[in-house]
């Protein structure tokens, strides 16, 4: 008589003794408070950095936008901080303000806590989404339908009323879950 588990039931165990998997409309919540906080952040950093960055052509009145490179600058710090921001509270157990309020927690797909390359590849698979997004806009605009471009942005949330686990696209990607922390 062997004692010894089937093959492949050693992650099925790992994950029954992990907590259960938050529900996606507090998931969902959480999500939207997170975004609230990263608008903030932006606002920050471009504040920060307005100064550094050199001013706009003159031109009409109206907005006008610095150039090219200035403003990939800009974008690089704005992704620079966020990236700390959440890499550095997904990684050894803690977590964002939201996941505290939502009583949410990430942890590998086993149940263990994530480290540093696990929510690295998170962050950067949170922008896949947006990336197509204006990859999209970029080739549509000249024919009028950048607009449809649009809902890509939303592509990685979009993701989890497919997904089997109800998994974010960047959650599947990076091997992570959310799960409840009560």
């Amino acid at each position: 008589m062997s004692l010894r588990a089937p093959a492949g039931a050693g992650e099925a165990a790992l994950r029954d003794t992990s907590p259960p998997e938050a529900p996606l409309a507090r998931r969902l919540a959480a999500l939207a408070y997170e975004l609230l906080l990263y608008a903030a952040l932006v606002l920050v950093v471009g504040f920060l950095t307005l100064p550094l960055l050199p001013q706009a052509a003159p031109g009409p009145p109206g907005l006008r936008l610095p150039d090219l490179p200035a403003r990939l600058v800009s974008f690089a710090l704005v992704v620079g901080a966020g990236g700390a921001y959440y890499v550095g509270f997904w990684t050894g157990g803690r977590r964002t303000l939201p996941m505290k309020t939502w009583h949410l927690r990430l942890v590998r797909a086993g149940g263990g806590d994530v480290d540093l390359r696990a929510a690295l590849a998170r962050y950067l698979a949170a922008w896949i989404g947006p990336a197509l997004a204006l990859a999209a806009y970029i080739a549509l605009r000249s024919s009028g339908l950048g607009a449809h471009a649009t809902w890509l942005v939303g592509l990685n949330v979009l993701w989890a009323f497919v997904d089997p686990e109800r998994r974010f696209l960047h959650d599947r990607l990076a091997g992570t879950r959310i799960v409840r922390a009560d």
